[in-house]
């Protein structure tokens, strides 16, 4: 049986760095969980290895699609699932890092068997998210499927809309399909996180940003936002993430741009909170200081 070494934390944690030191000590390729480092345009914003961080090892699922692709968590789990299959022969020991949530749990414990909506379905409701917004929806939502609502987070289009979707689909309610249960995987797991104290993590977040601001960051959201128009409607998927969708409002004339940046961090900071909040339910991720390398070496050797 092969094992799955899962390297996860916050943003701005440090575990690129680290990353490299631990597939080089299990000889593995890197297998991305980062849901933005995907789409090859978004190379700044989201912190993708560089050209030189790619040719150190063999890299999956970075830069593989374009911004206006459609792509989930269970096509990831997928996709990842069918990779290990093809790896673990010659690879007794993976790595898979980041810090998607979903995606990890996608891959290590398995995905609630939701059925990929159609075309068709997801063409309506994005025609009636533009033309009424989005608290008419959401209010629907509350009616035909009360027990999502009173969960979902009522200002997420994403989230509203493809409980819809499924709702108007299969004539049942998006929680239904939602059975939290844990697939068994032909492979061992082993989860280390990382993490720092808050002051800590803060100070390197705000000196990223800074850092991709330096490094271009404005350039390349100003060519993501002129070359996918999208009038009055919602922006792709992709491109709602941080560091992007500030600098869109910056562009519209609705902020500064130090006021963009200094959004750039807020709205980072508040996701390195979530992120975490989210891991730390998981009582099988072991923690480490980014800096401890040899005792998270060690510890892999151990288990």
């Amino acid at each position: 049986m092969g094992r799955l070494v899962v390297l996860l934390g916050p943003t701005g944690v440090g575990k690129t760095a680290l990353s490299y030191a631990i597939a080089d000590h299990l000889q593995s390729p890197v297998i991305s969980a980062d849901s933005r480092q995907l789409y090859r345009d978004m190379r700044i914003g989201t912190a993708a290895p560089t050209d030189e961080q790619l040719r150190r090892c063999p890299h999956y699922f970075i830069g593989t699609l374009a911004v206006g692709d459609y792509y989930s968590a269970a096509m990831y789990e997928a996709d990842v699932l069918r990779l290990t299959q093809q790896l673990f022969p010659t690879h007794p020991s993976l790595l898979l890092t980041g810090g998607s949530m979903m995606y990890i749990d996608a891959v290590c414990n398995g995905i609630d068997d939701i059925p990929t909506v159609d075309t068709d379905t997801r063409a309506v409701l994005l025609e009636r998210y533009q033309s009424e917004g989005l608290e008419p929806l959401v209010q629907e939502l509350r009616l035909l499927d009360p027990d999502y609502y009173a969960i979902v987070d009522p200002k997420n289009p994403k989230r509203v809309l493809h409980a819809l979707e499924i709702c108007y689909m299969t004539g049942r309610t998006y929680t239904s399909f939602r059975t939290r249960s844990c697939r068994p995987r032909p492979f061992s797991v082993l989860k280390i996180g990382l993490t720092r104290p808050r002051e800590e993590l803060y100070a390197r977040i705000n000196a990223r940003v800074d850092q991709m601001m330096a490094d271009g960051l404005l350039d390349e959201a100003r060519r993501l936002f002129d070359n996918h128009p999208w009038g009055d409607g919602p922006i792709p998927n992709a491109l709602n993430t941080v560091g992007y969708k500030e600098l869109f409002a910056y562009f519209r004339g609705e902020w500064t741009l130090d006021l963009a940046i200094e959004k750039i961090k807020q709205d980072t900071r508040i996701y390195s909170r979530k992120q975490m909040t989210w891991f730390r339910r998981d009582p099988a991720i072991h923690w480490f200081h980014p800096d401890a390398q040899d005792d998270i070496l060690a510890f892999i050797d151990s288990h």
